[in-house]
């Protein structure tokens, strides 16, 4: 009621909020956002939802700077999959039909839907390996047609 009161009256005092820590920004830097691995699967999962979509959680995979995109919690036997080498983790990721399944220091599994990649191409985690793989479009005469006539 008193401070109320100061209001009213014009008597409240005023404290000017100091700039330094006034924003988020700071939070939402890319080099802030890589995966620290000695965790539990939770803080994982945490981790790589918080950063979704900007600036994304991002890790090395052969040399190459990975972010990580749509986690989940897996509460699962484990599942078949082809072993990825990803730096600073205690254990080799899965690359699986639904998506690359990681692990915590607790054992527990996180599963991550989509990669991205430096260049900008995003693809299904579950398609890793398969990702330098690309087919030739053909256009049928119609389709050729078309194409010049939007050209």
């Amino acid at each position: 009621v008193e401070a109320v009161h100061l209001i009213a009256d014009g008597k409240a005092p005023r404290i000017p909020q100091p700039k330094e820590g006034a924003t988020y920004e700071g939070i939402q830097k890319k080099e802030n956002a890589e995966i620290a691995w000695d965790q539990p699967a939770a803080a994982l999962h945490n981790w790589i939802r918080g950063h979704d979509k900007v600036p994304g959680a991002w890790t090395t995979i052969n040399g190459q700077v990975v972010t990580f995109y749509g986690s989940s919690l897996l509460d699962a036997s484990m599942p078949a999959g082809q072993e990825l080498a990803i730096r600073g983790a205690s254990r080799p990721g899965l690359v699986t039909k639904n998506g690359l399944v990681i692990f915590g220091n607790d054992g527990k599994m996180v599963l991550v839907r989509n990669l991205q990649f430096e260049d900008g191409r995003m693809i299904p985690a579950s398609k890793y390996f398969s990702a330098d793989e690309t087919a030739a479009l053909e256009l049928t005469e119609e389709e050729k047609k078309m194409a010049e006539d939007i050209r």
